[in-house]
């Protein structure tokens, strides 16, 4: 019996020196495989149909990144002016959003989980993310939103984070990610935009004091061809400077001490390869601007994976939203021969996709938009030696002049940015006006055919 108890704990050592060595150098070879295809996306309600997973799984991404609204955790009352509960107006008395409790928001990561698509993404890719507001609990919420520890321990089981994960003992969910060999690494950040946020109209913080300096950190570190930062929120486009006070979306912008912040950091990095990939506005867009650091910088807006600004209409009238898409006023968006429609914006569902060619002479990179078909909707390719600092590609903003990816919104002319403001919202009254025209039309027809019927 002794005999055979010192036999198996001989047969356990050479376990633990033999096939812990070989585990951990099959880990090391998957950290260092040469990544060229990565896809990202947000915006997923889980109770909706998601076709477009199909899409995604024929790109064959290696890593794919949740840009937030990996699901929508928070409730929404209905859209009342009148009555007892009222959402909207100067005169609404209740919130129109309203949090999920912790089992609630547990049973939508679980809806989500179990699509087929994504389950079948998860066998095949790296799955990676941050959150947006939505997932983090409550439409629009920062720092004040008190149940964001449970809804952060929420996110990292959907995404699987190991039990001893930094992220599960930190404040907030920002995280780095290093892929490829030397020479042909791939670096992704995530940002947490939540977590340390302070109100939209405060121009607080963004990012908190802690995450800057883990931030600060990761610029600084280890080199990488290219560094995908990944913002829930749009870094680069302002919409909101020209349809205030209408109506805002959140962004960057609206915090631009913050912004320009991370333009310094960049810089002060000397970083090549620095690319942002956001989520959040339900249409997407690819934007670039030209004098925040020494190269042209990128920002390629997923939005979103089911939820969209076309489909929140019915489809006769989604022309009119292409129209609006057009007259959007807008000084970063990329305008060219390859996008599908004239805006160069899609507010169908669609997913961003990143491709390296590695093997091209010099290496070229490929930006795009794609939709729910796999169609490319939009894209940018470009060698990446373009994405260096450089004094000759540096553009400087000249005083009282527009420069396009140059010139941010907040910077134009106040006639313009009112005009280009009349146009859209002009756009929308003459549209709701001739809604309210045909319904009109369409009732009094009816009424007249119910006449003659009665005295015939």
């Amino acid at each position: 019996m002794a005999a055979t108890f010192r036999l198996l704990i001989l047969l356990l050592l050479v376990v633990v020196v033999v096939v812990r060595p070989s585990v951990r150098a099959a880990r090391d070879a998957d950290a260092d495989a040469v990544v060229s295809r990565i896809a990202f996306g947000s915006c997923a309600n889980q109770s909706a149909p998601q076709p477009i997973w199909d899409a995604v799984l024929a790109f064959d991404p290696q890593v794919f990144v949740w840009l937030g609204d990996n699901v929508y955790g928070d409730n929404k009352r209905p859209f009342r002016v009148f009555g007892k509960e009222r959402t909207v107006g100067p005169w609404k008395n209740v919130p129109r959003f309203y949090p999920s409790t912790e089992a609630e928001l547990r049973r939508r990561y679980q809806l989500a989980k179990a699509k087929p698509g994504y389950a079948s993404l998860r066998e095949r890719a790296q799955v990676i993310g941050t959150w947006d507001d939505h997932d983090y609990g409550l439409n629009d919420a920062g720092k004040e939103f008190s149940g964001k520890v449970f809804t952060q321990r929420l996110l990292l089981d959907f995404l699987d984070e190991a039990e001893d994960s930094k992220r599960r003992k930190q404040a907030g969910v920002y995280t780095s990610y290093m892929f490829g060999p030397e020479g042909k690494r791939v670096k992704v950040i995530l940002l947490d935009t939540r977590y340390h946020r302070d109100p939209l109209l405060s121009d607080g913080t963004i990012l908190g004091d802690p995450q800057w300096q883990w931030l600060e950190r990761e610029l600084h570190g280890p080199q990488s061809e290219i560094t995908v930062i990944g913002s829930s929120i749009q870094v680069l486009s302002n919409l909101s400077a020209t349809t205030g006070p209408l109506f805002y979306v959140e962004s960057w912008a609206r915090f631009p001490r913050e912004r320009e912040r991370l333009f310094r950091l960049i810089e002060s990095s000397k970083r090549n390869g620095v690319i942002f990939v956001s989520g959040d506005v339900h249409f997407g867009e690819i934007a670039r601007f030209d004098c925040g650091v020494q190269y042209p910088l990128y920002d390629v807006t997923s939005s979103g994976l089911t939820q969209s600004v076309d489909n929140s209409v019915p489809i006769v009238f989604q022309p009119i939203m292409r129209l609006l898409a057009v007259l959007a006023p807008t000084t970063m968006r990329v305008l060219n021969p390859n996008c599908l429609y004239k805006s160069c914006t899609t507010g169908q569902p669609n997913f961003g996709a990143i491709e390296i060619d590695w093997n091209a002479l010099p290496p070229r990179i490929k930006l795009e938009l794609r939709d729910v078909e796999g169609r490319s909707v939009h894209s940018v390719e470009f060698p990446i030696s373009e994405l260096q600092p450089s004094g000759a590609l540096a553009m400087k903003k000249q005083e009282h002049a527009f420069q396009r990816h140059c010139t941010l919104e907040t910077e134009l002319p106040w006639l313009t940015q009112y005009w280009l403001a009349l146009l859209f919202f002009g756009t929308i009254a003459v549209f709701i006006i001739a809604v309210v025209l045909l319904a009109i039309t369409c009732l009094s027809s009816i009424l007249t055919c119910s006449k003659k019927t009665k005295k015939e």
